[in-house]
């Protein structure tokens, strides 16, 4: 009877573990070490290697960070949230401080950083408020432990479409759950058919595809392989340089 005491508790951590996996949500803390650029409004932090412009009306704000090129994956790791934790420290960790949770927005390039970034080191760049709300400003550097963690956001998944007739380049933003993505297929109105968009740089995809006057829908998949299809986003009249907010969201 103990035995089945003890199997039956196992049995249902191993379930869930399961679960968290497959919902690609990785429990494990992993080491890695944190700086901070910009300014506490954020002043440096706009725009960057993911694409995304002005971080507080795409509801990011300063809950951002750069990520180092063993972290960033080419632009693929764009999106997605880790929580962060400064650790091993005493003298520059604040106490009772918990944890962060964070976006990734950008990209912390190689030789920056006193080399911090450079491959294969796992590194967070973060905005100032960030950082120092888990450690005081002059530590600089800290040890901290991150684990990936869902994306909580508002509202549907949202694209912003740039380009010419010849080329729409599209910025997909605002993605929940996972938070980056691994493919975007593209359909026109006038279509059956998904055509593979390619990945630009950050969380652009573009196509060459002339679509102009014909609806836009949109086929996303996020790393975790869920995928989720946005019909008719982008009306018949869509324009350049104008974002269009779907329904639903991961």
């Amino acid at each position: 009877m103990a035995m089945l005491y003890s199997f039956v508790p196992m049995a249902f951590f191993m379930s869930l573990l399961v679960r968290a996996m497959s919902a690609g949500i990785d429990r494990t803390w992993y080491e890695a070490h944190a700086t901070f650029y910009g300014d506490m409004n954020g002043g440096g932090t706009m725009q960057g290697a993911c694409g995304y412009g002005n971080l507080f009306e795409q509801g990011y704000g300063l809950q951002t960070t750069a990520l180092s090129t063993a972290l960033f994956n080419d632009g693929f790791a764009c999106g997605s949230c880790y929580e962060i934790k400064c650790v091993n420290d005493p003298q520059w960790c604040i106490k009772g401080a918990g944890s962060i949770k964070v976006t990734a927005t950008n990209l912390c390039p190689p030789n920056n950083n006193d080399g911090w970034c450079n491959p294969p080191r796992k590194h967070f760049n973060l905005s100032m408020k960030m950082f120092t709300t888990i450690a005081e400003y002059k530590a600089g550097n800290i040890s901290v432990q991150y684990r990936r963690v869902p994306c909580i956001k508002t509202g549907g998944v949202k694209f912003e479409l740039k380009g010419n007739p010849n080329w729409l380049l599209v910025l997909v933003y605002n993605v929940g759950n996972a938070g980056d993505i691994s493919s975007v297929s593209i359909k026109g109105s006038r279509s059956n058919e998904w055509n593979q968009m390619k990945h630009n740089w950050g969380e652009n995809w573009n196509t060459c595809l002339n679509l102009v006057g014909q609806a836009l829908s949109f086929q996303v998949t996020t790393s975790d392989g869920k995928k989720l299809e946005f019909n008719n986003v982008a009306p018949a009249n869509w324009q350049f340089r104008q974002t269009y907010q779907s329904k639903q969201n991961f």
